[in-house]
């Protein structure tokens, strides 16, 4: 079952990889992604941190600033 998935995943990042404006939105997520860990990684209760960060994702996802 691991194997099926991670041949769906390497195939789909191909895909995405191939087109150059998907490729410039994975890269700005990703710096989103590193911003949030690097602020979560500062705080001292990481805990409180990581659910704020989840629900400031949730709230952009669900269209709610």
């Amino acid at each position: 079952m691991s194997f099926l998935l991670r041949s769906i995943a390497r195939y789909a990042a191909q895909k995405l990889a191939s087109n150059p404006r998907v490729r410039q939105t994975a890269a700005k997520a990703a710096r989103v992604v590193v911003d949030e860990a690097r602020q979560i990684a500062r705080k001292e209760d990481k805990a409180q941190a990581a659910g704020r960060a989840l629900r400031r994702a949730l709230n952009k996802l669900q269209g709610d600033r």
